[in-house]
């Protein structure tokens, strides 16, 4: 695993000498002044998930090709649970994180002072996953069956919720059980009816296994809100232009990442150990992911508010929160270009 950082450095040294002066002429130290094309350096850690993965094509991409460079930014990518991303974020100790839009909710009914900024992810990933040697065709067909779920938290079980109501469901309707994040070998070896996992991970590794799937995807069915970047309140008030220079970099690595998958995966390689560019299980995980950055008709990076209300009603629902936080507080779209 290889981390980048980038550092422009400019110095000016300016000697002058005037000769034929009768008295000394007072001088004072030279003074640098930015070009303001080039922001002053700031270096940024970055939470962005428990390990390197092709999925975070768009942040490597911004790193190799200097787009961080260029917005005066010294990124460093920074792998840790998300809920530790939040709180970091919250302190003051980091300016951003990587998370999904549900811990945004989370942290807000706790009252700490976080605010997302950037949607990365404009479908919401998690998905209900059958084989299709099981029978199952539509989400109704899932009565009566056991589900496996890697555990009664985070994104897969609130997205699952949120399938659930959607489709006229209850947890009474089924038996979900606690599996760990063995999705894979559960479903392949019939220990479960059918998994929750993620539309660019499991379906795409059991159908290279030889295993064709049915995926249910939970955007299909609800729009939620996704994957993310974090920011404080702070920083949001203190410091717009890094908020907003950071995002334009993000962005930048997405489009390229959607515009040229190939290059994408090259670069990668550099960020994510064992990774071969020509893997081809992992380059369709990549091509997945891809898909779900694409804005469709919004602009690229923004969330809307009907999103977050179902993200909050769902956690509502699952009394995960016990008082619904304020969705305008939530999220803003004004750091986006």
């Amino acid at each position: 695993m290889r981390h980048f950082a980038y550092r422009t450095l400019c110095s000016c040294i300016v000697i002058a000498a005037l000769l034929g002066c009768r008295a000394p002429i007072a001088t004072t130290p030279a003074t640098v002044i930015p070009s303001p094309t080039e922001p002053p350096l700031v270096r940024v850690r970055l939470p962005m998930g428990y390990i390197a993965n092709v999925q975070y094509a768009p942040f490597y991409i911004a790193g190799e090709r200097g787009y961080f460079q260029a917005e005066g930014i010294e990124i460093e990518f920074d792998y840790k649970f998300e809920t530790d991303g939040v709180k970091l974020v919250a302190a003051g100790e980091l300016p951003f994180a990587v998370v999904s839009g549900e811990q945004v909710v989370l942290a807000r009914a706790q009252g700490l002072p976080v605010k997302y900024i950037m949607q990365w992810y404009h479908q919401f990933p998690v998905a209900v996953i059958a084989l299709q040697s099981s029978g199952i065709q539509t989400p109704q067909d899932l009565k009566g069956k056991t589900i496996g779920l890697p555990g009664f938290f985070g994104a897969t079980y609130v997205g699952w919720r949120a399938f659930l109501a959607a489709n006229g469901l209850s947890e009474s309707d089924v038996t979900a059980l606690e599996i760990g994040f063995t999705q894979v070998a559960a479903l392949q070896q019939k220990q479960v009816d059918a998994v929750v996992g993620y539309s660019n991970n499991e379906p795409v590794v059991l159908e290279a296994n030889g295993y064709p799937v049915t995926v249910f995807k939970v955007s299909d069915q609800v729009d939620m809100v996704a994957n993310g970047i974090l920011t404080s309140e702070q920083v949001a008030r203190e410091q717009p232009d890094l908020a907003r220079r950071f995002v334009r970099a993000v962005l930048r690595g997405i489009a390229d990442a959607i515009a040229d998958p190939e290059a994408a995966m090259q670069i990668s390689t550099e960020y994510v150990e064992g990774l071969e560019a020509d893997d081809p299980v992992q380059r369709k995980v990549l091509l997945e992911s891809i898909e779900m950055m694409k804005a469709g008709t919004k602009r690229p990076g923004e969330s809307t508010a009907a999103a977050w209300q179902n993200t909050v009603d769902t956690l509502v629902a699952m009394e995960q929160v016990q008082r619904a936080p304020d969705v305008t507080a939530l999220f803003t779209n004004e750091f986006l270009p």
